[in-house]
């Protein structure tokens, strides 16, 4: 069921996080599935309504980054890196503490543990309400499309997510950008929002870029080779569509849906998942995607939409 963001209904998703219970919530990415990261029982939770692989880790979302040391061990650089970037749509893989209360599930067995302090007002309430961090994924079964609305969380769990905080469309609509840092060392685990560029200028040195499609071992979210999917079959660098079929275009072009007219990334970010979700309700034969330039955010764009389409 989908609740306004009063502070009742705010309160009443805390009081079901402390219960064991499972929540959609909003951040600036997409919206989350969250529990309690600290509990096995409800991080089982939430692989099985995804029906999402348990070597897949999750991201812990946490409200400041004095919360995030709580559980995470901080080089120089992490948190350098944590407080340009945090909060925001940027997740950090760090070691994870000897004493850390994070459960193995939430981090699949790694010793490493992904956080995340989001960006987003009515997420960062809950986590401050809750007062330990919320494993999150995106709120979909697994390999679907990724919600960027309330609406759509409901669509993919209905009454088997009894609560639903709306917080309006996500802003960003993708998710964060990963990195794992190990002393001075920073890796691409998946791209996002923050590009490596703004990471580079941050650290004042080069940013390693790992196997992004690593199927055996994920160190990260997003990292399965297909993913972001919906049911129509999906084909990149089109510039039309044939009968039954739907484009979504890019720029000034004849289409059926437009990501950005005006060929801005951040707008056709914001725009991706929704309107794959649009196109994939008329149900067509199949769905086409203009080509995205690879700069900028168009970088993980065109990640996303690598692992949604046809091989």
């Amino acid at each position: 069921m989908i609740f306004s963001p009063t502070l009742n209904n705010i309160e009443i998703a805390i009081s079901q996080l402390k219960s064991g219970n499972l929540i959609g919530l909003p951040t600036e990415t997409v919206y989350g599935l969250g529990g309690d990261a600290r509990n096995s029982d409800v991080v089982a939770k939430i692989f099985a309504l995804k029906g999402r692989p348990s070597f897949n880790p999750l991201i812990s979302h946490v409200c400041d980054i004095e919360m995030a040391m709580q559980y995470g061990e901080f080089s120089k650089t992490a948190k350098l890196l944590a407080e340009h970037f945090w909060p925001g749509a940027f997740t950090i893989v760090v070691q994870r503490k000897a004493n850390s209360e994070i459960c193995d599930l939430t981090c699949a067995g790694l010793e490493t543990i992904a956080l995340r302090c989001p960006n987003h007002e009515i997420a960062n309430q809950i986590i401050k309400g809750f007062g330990a961090p919320i494993a999150a994924p995106s709120a979909n079964i697994s390999g679907h499309v990724s919600p960027t609305s309330a609406q759509h969380v409901e669509n993919e769990f209905g009454d088997n997510l009894s609560t639903i905080i709306d917080g309006g469309e996500c802003q960003i609509g993708l998710e964060s950008t990963v990195v794992a840092v190990f002393e001075n060392e920073v890796t691409l685990l998946r791209y996002g929002a923050i590009t490596i560029e703004e990471i580079e200028n941050v650290i004042g040195g080069r940013v390693q870029i790992a196997n992004l499609k690593d199927e055996k071992s994920p160190k990260s979210p997003g990292m399965l080779l297909k993913h972001y999917s919906p049911n129509a079959p999906l084909f990149l660098d089109c510039d039309k569509a044939q009968e039954g079929e739907i484009l979504i275009g890019f720029g000034d072009m004849d289409c059926q849906l437009n990501l950005s007219k005006t060929a801005n990334l951040q707008e056709a970010a914001a725009n991706l998942y929704k309107m794959i979700r649009q196109a994939d309700a008329q149900k067509p034969r199949a769905i086409k995607i203009a080509p995205i330039p690879n700069t900028g955010i168009g970088a993980a764009i065109n990640d996303r939409l690598s692992r949604a389409a046809e091989k």
